[in-house]
């Protein structure tokens, strides 16, 4: 199926992550089908798979990876992660796990897959990659009362997701950036970029978070760092309602943030983070690099506040970096 955006009659779209071959460009992105509403589909989220030439027209080769075998720490639902090329030869597949165990939506691990071609994914984790270390980030032991009927997720959770790869560069093995909460941090001031290291891709040791709360953002979701035109910048998203008021106050009511760094370990000024203005509403975006060199950034728009549905990939929109190497 060819389609000249993503859209599809039957199922909701959002979340989505890229990788490119050389030859094609690969977007993996959420999706679910459509129901009597939106919130249901969380526990539904299944990774799909489109490949372009161009980034505009795609071919849809569908499902490409969903939950395992009931009993499994990632039996319920599969969410954002993120797609790189191994030393080996293969692909890795990291991403976000939900259980039908302990607090369902709440529960939030990382997994690992791998691939020869991109889209059948085997190998996959038995169990979860290393998981929050309470010493630096908030896990559901900081919320004793929480129940699977008590608070939403987007309330309170294990907010461990989102896993972004990226080589070390001075090639000793990977490191994830992953969305973290803080340990000890106020509610909507908790956001920070949890960090993970692993020297073969296997052994996983969690780390000091990259950045401080107190910013204002309760989530840094869907974290990537990117090298546009000699210059490092971290993007991330977060809904207007997961921030402080005096946040708001401040910068504003948008999705997409990004923030200039000095290499792709940061370190990271999240309170120096400046808004997406072009497209207030543009969530959980991919920066992609064309064959010419430029760069676009493509997602979904975050509408539900409004009770609006837009689960759908827009087409790309040019960025690049202003003087201060913020995403403009």
């Amino acid at each position: 199926m060819l389609c000249p955006m993503l859209r599809f009659d039957d199922a909701w779209i959002w979340d989505s992550w890229s990788f490119d071959d050389g030859t094609r460009h690969h977007l993996y992105y959420l999706q679910a089908p459509r129901l009597e509403h939106p919130n249901l589909r969380h526990d539904m989220a299944r990774v799909g798979h489109a490949v372009s030439q161009d980034l505009t027209s795609w071919e849809v080769l569908g499902e490409t990876f969903g939950p395992a075998a009931a009993g499994a720490f990632d039996d319920l639902a599969t969410w954002t992660g993120s797609v790189i090329a191994a030393d080996d030869g293969t692909y890795r597949l990291f991403y976000t796990a939900i259980s039908t165990a302990g607090h369902g939506l709440r529960d939030q691990r990382l997994g690992v897959a791998s691939s020869t071609d991109l889209h059948t994914w085997t190998d996959r984790s038995v169990a979860p990659i290393t998981g929050p270390d309470r010493r630096w980030y908030k896990t559901l032991a900081d919320y004793p009362d929480v129940t699977t009927t008590g608070p939403s997720p987007d309330t309170v959770s294990e907010t461990w997701r989102d896993p972004f790869a990226i080589p070390d560069t001075d090639g000793d093995g990977w490191h994830l950036l992953v969305t973290a909460r803080a340990a000890g941090a106020a509610r909507n001031d908790d956001g920070v970029v949890g960090h993970l290291h692993s020297s073969d891709l296997t052994t996983w040791e969690a780390l000091p978070p990259l950045s401080e709360p107190g910013t204002g953002f309760g989530q840094l979701e869907v974290l990537q760092v990117r090298q546009i035109d000699g210059r490092w910048v971290l993007v991330f998203t977060c809904h207007p309602q997961e921030m402080t008021p005096e946040r708001v106050a401040r910068t504003g009511k948008f999705c997409t943030w990004s923030v200039p760094c000095a290499g792709p370990l940061g370190p990271f000024d999240i309170d120096a983070a400046r808004p997406f203005t072009a497209d207030p509403t543009l969530f959980a975006a991919p920066l992609i690099q064309q064959r010419d060199g430029t760069w676009v950034i493509l997602g979904f728009h975050n509408l539900e506040d409004r009770g609006e549905e837009s689960f759908e990939i827009c087409d790309p929109i040019p960025v690049t970096l202003d003087e201060d190497g913020y995403l403009v």
